[in-house]
């Protein structure tokens, strides 16, 4: 097993499952705008490089001047909706339990004013020394620069070799790798396996609990 000192966790895909309330979300915003909606599983695929991204993505290009029309409804709505499905990976209370006496932060493209309301109504912020996002750090996944900054701010002195990141995304694993700390991909969020697996992470994982097999 692997000594960590630090862990960073991502957040939708990873600790919470919130794709429908996204979905949701995503096709009211589209349902209003009188265009086309997504299915859900096709929503799910354009998450993790935060709001914008997920709004233009699901827009397509020949929709990109109803941008700022379709990001301000998707805001307005998720927020009175975020909650409504989203809920803890089964096992995610447990991991976070187990791992009590070690350093963990959330660090997510997602925006604060959502994350940090979600981690509240779940019961989960007790368990962290912070929450990280586009919106209070000065630089998002996958820039190595994310990894430096949390140190600083955590004012935690650490071996690269020793901080993991566990996530379900394309951009936790590329943190890892471009940054030089320890990678371990979920596969049960959003991301399908075999695009995880092309990255070739450090460690692989179906459930989150799998984690208390690697690292100590």
């Amino acid at each position: 097993m692997r000594e960590i000192d630090l862990m960073i966790f991502d957040f939708d895909g990873t600790l919470v499952d919130s794709g429908n309330d996204l979905a949701e979300a995503v096709n009211h915003s589209l349902r209003m705008l009188n265009l086309p909606v997504c299915e859900e599983e096709e929503i799910l695929h354009f998450i993790g490089d935060g709001v914008a991204k997920l709004i233009e993505r699901s827009l397509g290009e020949g929709n990109m001047h109803r941008f700022a029309e379709a990001l301000q409804i998707f805001m307005d709505y998720y927020d009175a909706h975020l909650l409504d499905t989203t809920r803890l990976y089964p096992g995610v209370p447990e991991v976070l339990e187990y791992y009590g006496n070690t350093r963990k932060v959330i660090l997510t493209n997602k925006r604060s004013r959502f994350t940090e309301r979600i981690a509240r109504a779940l019961d989960i912020t007790r368990f962290f020394d912070g929450i990280f996002c586009p919106d209070t750090c000065p630089c998002t996944k996958p820039d190595p620069r994310c990894v430096g900054w949390l140190l600083g701010t955590l004012k935690t002195p650490c071996e690269y070799g020793k901080i993991v990141i566990i996530g379900d995304g394309v951009n936790d694993v590329l943190l890892a790798q471009n940054s030089g700390i320890v990678s371990c991909a979920l596969f049960c969020g959003y991301t399908e396996r075999e695009t995880l697996m092309a990255l070739a992470p450090d460690y692989c994982c179906d459930k989150i609990d799998e984690v208390e097999r690697f690292f100590i």
